[in-house]
């Protein structure tokens, strides 16, 4: 789908954002996209990480365009982390998009019939274990290479953690990748998910049953935390330390190249050492 003034409009992202700015470091700038032009160079970014540096396998459409986009663009918000002191071919300055996340309100999805999450995961009984609460699903999240930094991922979790603030978010949720398509490759981490950091109870979630992929792959007494630890993606770990929890199965993504698995983050279970780390109100890279 093409996006154009009218589409996004019509969703109503144009009014709903926060302030110009929610934070900065050195030339870094993380704020909300303004309007569609700057939606389509959060797609261009997108297409240069999924599909040129990792294994996603792009339709006509996307490469012709040389852009991830699909339909639920329209009906997000898109957080951008900024380069203000990056050059252009000729050398002359020229702002960069270097980083990215998809943000999408529960408003949003019921819109489009469901969240995108849903495709690969069942969460009609947690959402509905916890009607009245504010849902936020996180998605495409990518830091161009250069820019992988501690200080480019801290930008992107001030602007998330400013958002749930000013939209008063109650849990937040989305697939986080493995690379590789062969679950048996991942046994060991996923494992680990599994025995160790499994949502339950009110919280439970489960991969679609006709995508279901067990985690269980190996017994708990076969698990080795450490080595598990240090063969996850820097996305989870870091969803982990925050207080992560994960759905039980997960999902080959072929189109992608990937392994995913449900991310669920109540915001009364997040680490207080990250919301004290940010503030309450998000002030740590405040402008």
């Amino acid at each position: 789908m093409l996006i154009t003034g009218d589409t996004v409009r019509r969703f109503g992202r144009k009014q709903d954002h926060l302030g110009e700015t929610l934070g900065r470091s050195g030339s870094l700038e993380v704020r909300l996209a303004r309007g569609p032009r700057e939606i389509w160079r959060a797609q261009r970014l997108r297409y240069r990480v999924f599909y040129q540096e990792m294994s996603a396998k792009p339709d006509v459409v996307a490469r012709m365009f040389r852009r991830d986009a699909d339909r639920y663009d329209t009906a997000c918000d898109h957080l951008l982390v900024i380069d203000h002191a990056a050059r252009g071919r000729f050398g002359g300055l020229k702002p960069k998009v270097v980083g990215t996340y998809r943000l999408m309100r529960e408003g949003s999805a019921l819109r489009l019939g469901g969240f995108y999450t849903q495709s690969e995961f069942d969460l009609s009984g947690m959402i509905e274990r916890h009607r009245g609460l504010r849902f936020l699903e996180l998605g495409r999240s990518c830091v161009l290479k250069p820019y992988r930094t501690k200080k480019t991922v801290e930008l992107l979790w001030h602007g998330i953690w400013a958002y749930v603030r000013h939209h008063r978010i109650d849990a937040m949720f989305g697939c986080a990748s493995f690379d590789g398509t062969d679950p048996d490759a991942l046994a060991l981490p996923l494992s680990f998910l599994h025995h160790h950091a499994r949502a339950e109870g009110e919280w439970s979630a489960a991969a679609r049953p006709e995508r279901h992929i067990a985690m269980d792959r190996l017994p708990i007494e076969q698990v080795d935390a450490k080595a598990a630890l240090k063969l996850l993606p820097p996305l989870i770990k870091g969803y982990l330390r925050l207080g992560a929890r994960f759905g039980s199965g997960a999902v080959v993504d072929k189109q992608f190249g990937t392994t995913d698995v449900l991310v669920i983050v109540p915001v009364s279970a997040i680490d207080r050492r990250y919301v004290d780390y940010l503030g309450d109100e998000g002030q740590r890279y405040a402008a």
